[in-house]
């Protein structure tokens, strides 16, 4: 963890352009642009510096800035453990899960359902209707 701690400060001390010990939302955005190039609009710089101000003052001290970025990982990190848990159920390449692809897992898993019973299942999470389980479904019926 110590190793990390240092990347961690070596990019808050990036990001921390005005070396004041805290990164606003205007050097988070300058930032995020040089780093990534990625455009990130002053209200989504604001938002994200709020989620992680726990001292309430519109900035992000050094403890924060790593809170915000260790929260980043972990939920990177769990959306790569949902994707590869959807890929045992889909389909080959289609990226959804159909009934049949569904009562194929299911079998593997020692579950032995019928078609209809993996249709009534997909139902009860297949928001758009489409009769399938797309990943973003999938994601809201793992956090049911």
């Amino acid at each position: 963890m110590a190793a990390a701690t240092a990347e961690f400060r070596r990019v808050f001390t990036a990001f921390d352009r005005d070396a004041d010990g805290k990164i606003s939302a205007a050097e988070l955005r300058l930032c995020m642009k040089a780093a990534l190039g990625e455009d990130m609009s002053a209200e989504e710089a604001e938002a994200l510096v709020s989620s992680a101000d726990a001292d309430g003052d519109g900035l992000l001290d050094e403890e924060e800035f790593t809170r915000l970025v260790q929260l980043g990982m972990d939920e990177e990190e769990r959306c790569r453990g949902l994707r590869e848990a959807f890929r045992m159920y889909e389909m080959e390449g289609e990226e959804r899960i159909t009934p049949v692809s569904l009562k194929r897992m299911l079998s593997k898993l020692g579950s032995h359902q019928d078609i209809e019973e993996c249709q009534a299942m997909i139902c009860r999470f297949d928001l758009n209707g489409d009769g399938v389980i797309s990943f973003e479904e999938f994601k809201i019926m793992m956090e049911a």
